[in-house]
């Protein structure tokens, strides 16, 4: 099985950024936690992270019959982007969105997410367990 785990705008500043919500863990010690799950597996996971809606919708299109499995965070862009979610749409990978803190907990505008609606799992609030949990479940089935 062959899995992409697509990190949005600010994933990179993990640890910087507002440790009240995100922690003190950094981006490295995600994909480190990541890759040592999808190995247990047996799973291959390549990564990407970018701040830019334009890379992160060509990196979903590039995936298109490459991988099995798409895990997705796409941060803020959660909130605004229908390019994402068409991207999605368009290469018809089983995908599973994926957030750190339990945006429905925080400010109003954060409740909708358009890749929601693509996305056959929504994983909020778990930390970056999230993340094996969206493994797991992509190798579920």
């Amino acid at each position: 099985m062959n899995v992409l785990v697509i990190n949005g705008p600010n994933i990179n500043m993990l640890g910087i950024r507002e440790k009240n919500i995100y922690g003190s863990e950094t981006y490295d010690d995600l994909v480190n936690l990541i890759k040592k799950s999808a190995d247990e597996k047996g799973v291959t996971v390549d990564f990407f992270q970018s701040n830019s809606e334009g890379d992160i919708v060509t990196r979903i299109q590039q995936a298109y019959e490459k991988y099995d499995g798409i895990i997705i965070n796409p941060a803020a862009y959660t909130h605004t982007s229908v390019a994402i979610l068409d991207a999605l749409k368009a290469v018809s990978i089983k995908t599973v969105e994926v957030h750190i803190s339990d945006v429905d907990e925080r400010e109003e505008f954060r409740h909708i997410s358009y890749v929601s609606l693509y996305a056959s799992k929504v994983i909020k609030g778990h930390g970056f367990n999230g993340y094996i949990e969206a493994l797991n479940y992509l190798c579920e089935g």
